[in-house]
C-alpha cells in the first residue's frame, strides 16, 4: 500500500481519476523532468533522470490498478481465480504475489502478516484465497504468462 500511496501522491490523483486524466497528468510530469531539458553539469540532470524513471514507473503502475483497466480484464481475472489452481505464492510487507497454474502472476496489496500465515497453514489454500483474498484486496497482474520455448 505504501508503493500506491507514493504513486498516487507522485501524481497527485486520487481513487476516481480516470485513465485520461492519467495520462494527462503523466505527460505533464514527464515534460517537466525530462533529462534532456538540463545540462549534464547541473546537479539538476541526475535528478531529473531518477525522477523520470520514478514517473514512468508510477505511470505503469498506475495504470494497471485503474479501474477500467481492471474492468476490461476482469473476464480474465476471474476465469484465472475461479478455474486455475495456486502454483506459487509469496508475501513480503503487506504485498501477496500470487502465481496460478496457468502461469499468470497477480499482485495484492495490503494483505497482512496474520493472513498470510492463515492462508500457508489452511488445509485447502486454494479455498481460503477464494474467500478472504482474491475479491478483498486491490490487486494488478504482475507478469505475462511463461511461454514454453
Amino acid at each position: 500500500m505504501k508503493r500506491v500511496n507514493e504513486y498516487k501522491k507522485l501524481f497527485n490523483v486520487d481513487q476516481d481519476t480516470n485513465l485520461k486524466q492519467l495520462k494527462t497528468t503523466y505527460r505533464n510530469l514527464v515534460k517537466e523532468w525530462h533529462p534532456d531539458k538540463y545540462q549534464a553539469e547541473d546537479g539538476m540532470a541526475q535528478e531529473a533522470e531518477i525522477k523520470s524513471k520514478q514517473i514512468i514507473d508510477a505511470y505503469h503502475f498506475l495504470v494497471s490498478i485503474a479501474p477500467e483497466t481492471k474492468e476490461a480484464n476482469l473476464e480474465a481475472y476471474k476465469n484465472t481465480t475461479s478455474e486455475s489452481g495456486i502454483a506459487d505464492f509469496q508475501h513480503k510487507g503487506l504485498l501477496l504475489e500470487i502465481s496460478f497454474l496457468d502461469g499468470t502472476t497477480y499482485e495484492y496489496f495490503g494483505v497482512s502478516k496474520t493472513l498470510f500465515t492463515k492462508l500457508v497453514n489452511s488445509d485447502k489454500q486454494y479455498r481460503f484465497a477464494k474467500r478472504n483474498i482474491f475479491n478483498s484486496f486491490l490487486y494488478r497482474k504482475s507478469k505475462k504468462k511463461l511461454e514454453l520455448a
